[in-house]
């Protein structure tokens, strides 16, 4: 099951020209997987790194701008999970202005201990919440 939050694109995500600044679409995938934590897993994002200590940074991008997005648009980002492995996950994400694709990414996401700086196991609980966002997963 895909996972969508809307995003409404303003000033400061904007360049001179008028269009969002290109890094500006990685701070709004960051906000995605903050609300999927928040939102989806039912994992508060704030809770899994001051109370868990752990981050799940970005460890591989590859990202299609296939579309320029102005101040004022509002795009649909949607997550979807594609692999679980051991300490990473990797997920789809696409950015749609009304039926308008505006960006495309496959990003690899890393649980990382705050403490240690280095990759840890998903943990039981939080693997299963994101098993029900499997691409091909059974609905439930």
């Amino acid at each position: 099951m895909a996972f969508t939050s809307d995003k409404q694109i303003r000033f400061h995500h904007c360049d001179p020209a008028g269009i969002v600044f290109y890094p500006q679409y990685f701070v709004l995938m960051n906000e995605l997987v903050e609300d999927w934590f928040d939102r989806r897993l039912q994992i508060r994002f704030s809770d899994l790194h001051q109370e868990r200590r752990l981050g799940v940074p970005m460890g591989r991008v590859e990202c299609d701008f296939l579309a320029s997005s102005r101040i004022g648009d509002h795009l649909a980002f949607t997550l979807e999970v594609e692999r679980l492995g051991n300490a990473s996950f990797a997920i789809a994400v696409t950015a749609r202005c009304a039926d308008e694709l505006r960006v495309r990414a496959r990003l690899t996401l890393v649980l990382a201990s705050l403490e240690s700086r280095r990759s840890v196991a998903i943990p039981a609980d939080m693997r299963a919440k994101m098993a029900r966002d499997l691409a091909g997963a059974a609905p439930g």
